[in-house]
């Protein structure tokens, strides 16, 4: 019994040592958990998707990424455009030309083009078209009310089939009535891209497709804009009872292109630095096709003595341009050397029109047909904090261009201060509808091929980006065989019909330009003062070139999140204002603004009010334009008479969907 005793007790004693031991092990199983869990959740943050996974490429291969935040720069680049458009004024209707109040004479492109410019400001050039590379399915849409009876719309659709294949769709759709007679404008384009690397980083590919249709009715202006416009007759403020120069002689301008592009690479040696993925030296080989075909024309459904007499009843003018372009280019990359490209081009061009024209004084052709043959090299380094880049081109063979070089510097002193340098030279000729154009306008026909020479510029520019003081960008540009549009001084215009002898002109002086610019937001609590002022001379022996000496623009506006942050709002005012000077006037025939010295436009406050909102990722705008037009002096011209816009309320929105 008393060994029973004992032994039922050491069971129990071992039975109660054992009831230790699993509180030791659960809290080994506990930590073995939580450290599996918390590799679990480093895994997952390090696979998490952020919007740094939305990246969009720049035709130079710079990368940014989606930004879906609401800020001032959004309310400025909220239009048609899609840019911040401070040195623009834009005309009464959505899509109609803008006159210019900055001018820049930098060329990123080495060869003439169509001419027209007036109406390319809503044509996508080879170089502004983006590429893609999205972690999910990524749509943005834009839309915002026009001018009556029509809407705008701007849709992109981009996606990755992998990690290295990248396609997007994107449709821009317009169409406006506007508020005068004869004033429609339409924009239809359309844009395709691809985007492509191999797993192995050898081969990478790019390319686009783009369709492109801008058309828009001419009215040639107020006839009678001291009575009807300038007055404020009641009986006007109706504007489409304002009479336009083309009521019967019903005038269209249109813009056509389409483009074909491709740019691949392909690395023969590709050497990573030791263990790690970063590349240490690579050369490659690379060709870039552009394919372009494009035409302007502009037709009247009978001739109008505005722009003098013409060869048949109706007008059909029609200028087009096709153009290829080949470029084959050796690549190396090294680490510590930086990035040399160098390249060959061939650059095919055909300007054309149907038929050749004899008249008394000459005989002027039908065609421009060429090519160009060009050498090349780009070269860019980083240096820390120290980052140079430089390219220059340089014509073999060929009739329309001589060179064109780039090159800049620039210093990160921290995240807030940057600066930067850079010079800027290029000779060329001018845009085709200057060297050669028919018309069956009888004073709209010229060929300038023999006479007109390269238009050189030369300019030096300096940028400063610090949070603390603001934005200081400042440019000196010297122009030699400026090239513009006017009338003719020799011919004896009647007043209010120059556009009878409008004639392509190369000034014989040098002109110098300069434009110094700045810009500094200064916040107090939720308010805030954003500035922008823009400061132009022009040096020139005679006015060939206008600018405004003076452009401002000043916003004072509120932020703050609403309804226990569920939206995010934004409501202000902002001024904007020029000084007056004799703006360019607009010839719809040639889509082109000529230069005038009879009238002045400006000297007028331009007032917004606008009241902004954020809602997760949809961004809405709401905002009273040119609200002070109804209380001030009916003074307010795009360019000599095309009035600016009345006071209107417009709508619209941005939203971007990710699946």
């Amino acid at each position: 019994m008393k060994y029973l005793l004992l032994f039922f007790l050491a069971a129990i004693s071992n039975s109660l040592w054992a009831q230790d031991v699993p509180p030791r092990a659960l809290k080994q199983k506990d930590s073995l958990k939580k450290k599996r869990l918390t590799n679990l959740k480093n895994k997952i943050a390090a696979n998490a998707i952020s919007i740094k996974d939305y990246k969009i490429i720049s035709f130079e291969r710079d990368t940014t990424y989606l930004d879906t935040t609401l800020t001032i720069n959004k309310e400025f680049k909220y239009n048609i455009l899609r840019r911040d458009d401070f040195e623009l004024m834009p005309f009464s209707n959505i899509g109609q030309p803008y006159n210019t109040l900055g001018v820049s004479f930098d060329r990123k492109n080495m060869y003439p083009k169509l001419g027209a410019k007036a109406k390319h400001f809503n044509y996508t050039e080879m170089e502004e078209v983006a590429y893609y590379n999205v972690a999910t399915p990524l749509t943005d849409i834009l839309f915002k009310t026009t001018f009556e009876q029509g809407q705008l719309l701007d849709a992109l659709l981009t996606f990755n089939t992998s990690k290295r294949m990248n396609f997007s769709v994107a449709y821009t759709g317009m169409r406006s009535l506007g508020k005068y007679q004869f004033n429609q404008s339409e924009l239809r384009n359309f844009k395709t891209t691809a985007n492509y690397e191999t797993k192995d980083g050898r081969y990478s590919m790019r390319a686009h497709i783009a369709a492109q249709d801008i058309e828009s009715e001419e009215n040639g202006g107020l006839l009678d804009k001291e009575t009807q416009f300038e007055s404020k007759d009641p009986d006007f403020r109706d504007r489409v009872k304002a009479d336009v120069r083309f009521s019967t002689a019903l005038a269209n301008n249109q813009v056509l292109g389409k483009r074909y592009f491709i740019d691949h690479k392909y690395k023969l040696i590709k050497k990573q630095q030791d263990s790690s993925s970063m590349e240490k030296t690579s050369l490659a080989i690379a060709h870039r096709f552009n394919y372009e075909t494009k035409f302007n024309q502009f037709s009247q459904s009978q001739q109008n003595d505005f722009f003098g007499g013409s060869f048949l009843p109706e007008i059909n003018d029609r200028a087009r341009l096709k153009t290829m372009l080949n470029q084959v280019s050796a690549d190396f990359y090294n680490a510590t050397l930086g990035n040399l490209q160098a390249h060959i081009s061939l650059y095919n061009y055909n300007y054309f029109f149907n038929s050749v024209l004899v008249t008394e004084n000459q005989r002027i052709v039908n065609q421009l047909k060429g090519e160009e043959v060009a050498l090349g090299a780009n070269y860019q380094k980083q240096i820390k904090e120290f980052f140079i880049k430089a390219s220059a081109q340089y014509k073999l063979t060929g009739d329309l261009t001589g060179n064109i070089f780039n090159a800049s510097a620039s210093y990160q002193f921290n995240e807030n201060n940057k600066i930067r340098f850079g010079i800027h030279s290029s000779a060329r000729m001018p845009d085709f509808n200057f060297l050669l154009y028919q018309s069956d306008y009888v004073n709209y026909n010229w060929q300038n091929t023999s006479s007109f020479k390269n238009e050189r510029v030369n300019s030096i520019y300096g940028f400063l980006d610090s949070k603390t003081w603001g934005m200081l960008s400042a440019k000196v540009t010297n122009v030699d065989n400026y090239a513009y549009f006017a009338a003719d001084p020799n011919e004896i215009a009647i007043e209010n019909q120059e556009n009878a002898f409008i004639r392509p002109f190369q000034e014989t002086s040098s002109l110098q330009h300069i434009k110094v610019k700045y810009s500094k937001e200064i916040k107090v609590g939720a308010f805030a003062l954003n500035n922008t002022v823009m400061y132009q001379n022009v040096n020139q022996s005679n006015q060939v070139l206008n600018v405004p000496q003076l452009v401002t623009r000043n916003t004072l506006y509120f932020s703050s999140d609403v309804f226990k942050k569920a939206m995010f709002l934004q409501m202000g005012v902002t001024l904007k204002y020029f000084t007056g000077y004799n703006a360019n006037a607009y010839n719809p025939v040639l889509g082109e603004f000529y230069i005038q010295n009879g009238e002045k436009i400006g000297g007028f406050p331009l007032l917004d009010f606008f009241i902004n909102a954020k809602v997760q990722q949809t961004r809405i705008f709401l905002k009273a334009e040119h609200f002070n037009s109804s209380f001030g002096s009916s003074n307010f011209y795009a360019a000599p008479d095309y009035p600016y816009r009345d006071f209107v309320i417009r709508f619209g929105l941005v939203w971007n969907f990710f699946s």
